[in-house]
């Protein structure tokens, strides 16, 4: 693991059917911590970790990690970054158990032999509660069930840095409450990208909020980020304020 880890994107600019994702953007990441990529669906979030990814080349501008460019190469920041795509751009109903699917990542990856393999995906189940359905059909499972067997499979890749997109879409009560629980654990040791389009339920663990709508709005820590003026600049009049709370309308 990295003592020191940086996440630097410079002028980077984005777009795809001549519609403009991003803009000559700027931001520098530093540190572990969770860091909540905030803004509403169709912003534009997910082209966003697919670019940083190197799963889509950027138009202009450079993506670099602890300063080495990663920019349009997605084997390069593999070495990085792990990624949990949304639960509704998956196809899970194939033959495998939540158990096999990560183990053959660790085999693909080709960083353990296969006693080693499975003692690893033992410590990353265990991490994120799945121990009990991790021998059934992942077509079996349910959305937070899946969830949790991709974080596991994304966190035995063991890269400094994760990135989930939408991870509480589609989940229920118990499963929101199990990956915050995880996520104050593995952020202690890892920088946790998050992208999600409703703040109240990371806005108190993260370390910075990205205010994000086709381009970064604003960005800092929480209690500079979440306020009215700011938040409209992604969401528009969908945020308001009621009893000294902002809320935002879906």
């Amino acid at each position: 693991m990295h003592e020191t880890l940086s996440l630097e994107i410079r002028d980077l600019t984005f777009s795809y059917n001549s519609e403009q994702i991003l803009e000559n953007e700027n931001i520098r990441l530093e540190g572990f911590g969770l860091f909540t990529v905030l803004g509403p669906n169709g912003a534009g979030k997910t082209t966003f970790f697919k670019v940083i990814l190197g799963l889509l080349k950027p138009l202009s501008g450079r993506v670099l990690v602890n300063g080495e460019e990663i920019t349009g190469n997605p084997s390069k920041a593999g070495r990085y970054m792990a990624y949990v795509p949304q639960l509704s751009n998956i196809d899970y109903n194939y033959p495998m158990t939540g158990r096999e699917f990560i183990e053959a990542g660790l085999r693909a990856r080709g960083t353990c032999k296969k006693r080693d393999c499975k003692m690893i995906v033992d410590d990353y189940l265990a991490l994120v509660g799945a121990q009990e359905f991790a021998d059934k059909r992942m077509s079996s499972l349910s959305g937070g069930q899946v969830q949790r067997i991709l974080v596991a499979r994304a966190l035995s890749m063991e890269t400094p840095i994760l990135l989930l997109d939408e991870p509480f879409s589609g989940i229920d009560p118990r499963g929101k409450d199990d990956i915050l629980s995880f996520i104050r654990k593995v952020k202690q040791n890892k920088m946790i990208l998050l992208t999600t389009h409703d703040p109240v339920l990371t806005v108190n663990l993260s370390e910075k909020i990205i205010v994000f709508n086709r381009g970064v709005k604003a960005a800092g820590p929480p209690a500079e980020i979440f306020r009215l003026d700011l938040l409209r600049k992604a969401y528009g009049e969908n945020v308001l304020y009621i009893e000294k709370c902002l809320h935002i309308i879906h």
